[in-house]
C-alpha cells in the first residue's frame, strides 16, 4: 500500500475510543455514506498536519443504542484495547478522487467550506455575506442525523461574527464550487434574524 502523492483528502470519520477488546474503534461519522465502508479495504489515518498513513480495513459495523449514528472500524494490526486507544482523535480519510459521486444539489461539506456565500435576492445587487466555515445537521437525542431536516451553513461574516443560513434548495441559485462561490436568494429578514 502506498500513500497517494497528493494533499487533497476527504474526511470519512474520526476515531473516538476503543469499542470492544480486539482493537475495534468507535468513530464519529463525517459521511452520509457509511454503507460504503463495505466497499473499502484501504483507508488512511491522519493526525494533525502529518501525511496520512495507509491502513487496511478488516471489518466495520453501525452500532445501536447510545452509539447509534457512529461507526465501528476494525483495522489490520490493531488488535488490542491499547492499540485502539492510541488511535483516538485520528481522522479516517481517503483521497478526494475516491469519494462517492453525488447527485445534483448534493455537496460535500469540505467543498462548501471556504466558499463565499452571496445573497442575490437583495434589491441593491449581490451581497457577500461571508465565508462558509462549517455545516450543521439536526440530530435526534441519540445523535442520529434527522434525514429530512435542512442542513445549516455556518457563515463567518467579514467582521468575524457568525450567522446561520439554512441550505434549503429553494434558496439555492448558483453553487459554483470551482470558483468557491455559493449564490442563494434568501428571503427578506432571514440574514438579520440569524445574525
Amino acid at each position: 500500500m502506498t500513500t497517494p502523492s497528493q494533499t487533497d483528502w476527504t474526511l470519512l470519520a474520526q476515531a473516538v475510543r476503543p469499542q470492544g477488546r480486539r482493537g475495534e474503534i468507535l468513530c464519529d461519522l463525517h459521511t452520509d455514506f457509511p454503507d460504503r465502508f463495505a466497499d473499502r479495504r484501504e483507508l488512511f489515518l491522519r493526525r494533525g498536519t502529518a501525511e496520512p498513513t495507509p491502513v487496511q480495513l478488516e471489518n466495520h459495523w453501525l452500532p445501536t443504542g447510545n452509539s447509534a449514528g457512529r461507526v465501528v472500524l476494525k483495522f489490520a494490526g490493531v488488535d488490542s484495547i491499547e492499540a485502539a486507544e492510541a488511535l483516538a482523535g485520528a481522522e479516517i480519510v481517503v483521497p478526494t478522487s475516491q469519494r462517492v459521486a453525488l447527485g445534483p444539489d448534493e455537496f460535500y461539506i469540505s467543498d462548501l467550506q471556504g466558499c463565499t456565500l452571496v445573497n442575490v435576492a437583495g434589491g441593491d445587487g449581490p451581497d457577500d455575506l461571508g465565508t462558509i466555515t462549517d455545516v450543521h445537521f439536526a440530530t435526534d437525542r441519540n445523535g442520529r442525523k434527522l434525514e429530512n431536516a435542512t442542513p445549516v451553513l455556518v457563515v463567518e461574516k467579514p467582521n468575524g461574527d457568525e450567522i446561520l443560513i439554512p441550505l434549503a434548495l429553494e434558496f439555492l441559485r448558483n453553487p459554483d464550487l470551482a470558483n468557491r462561490r455559493i449564490e442563494m436568494a434568501l428571503p427578506g429578514g432571514l440574514v438579520e434574524a440569524n445574525g
